[in-house]
């Protein structure tokens, strides 16, 4: 009886420390990729907005969101950089019941987008 006190307490400090371990560790990691940006790094934020790194400053990041739309943000709003293996694997895939011309993302696409032709413009605006 007089050991379970001890073994109690140690039973459930362990668990507790290596957490904190695995916890210091993971934010170490964070830390190091959000000093280690560069200019044309492809980064998702912490509110899930995908962007484009276009400038780096001490505190700040610049992130280009859509073709010349450009916002700013801390360094500590990046969450992860996206690699091309991420990246490669945005498709869409074509309808199959409505009869329309859709076409499936070109995979050697960055980023994964297609672009619609005029009169497709035309018809998905109208369907109002």
């Amino acid at each position: 009886m007089e050991l379970l006190f001890p073994l109690l307490l140690v039973a459930l400090l362990v668990p507790m420390f290596l957490g904190v371990r695995r916890q210091k560790r993971e934010a170490e990691k964070i830390a190091n990729m959000q000093d280690n940006l560069e200019v044309g790094d492809q980064v998702v934020t912490t509110s899930g907005l995908y962007g484009t790194v276009v400038e780096v400053d001490e505190t700040t990041v610049d992130l280009e969101i859509a073709e010349d739309v450009i916002t700013t943000w801390l360094r500590q709003a990046i969450r992860e950089v996206r690699t091309d293996d991420v990246v490669g694997t945005d498709q869409t895939a074509p309808a199959t019941d409505t009869g329309s011309t859709e076409t499936v993302a070109d995979p050697s696409n960055a980023t994964g987008a297609t672009e619609e032709s005029a009169e497709q413009t035309e018809t998905r605006l109208s369907k109002d």
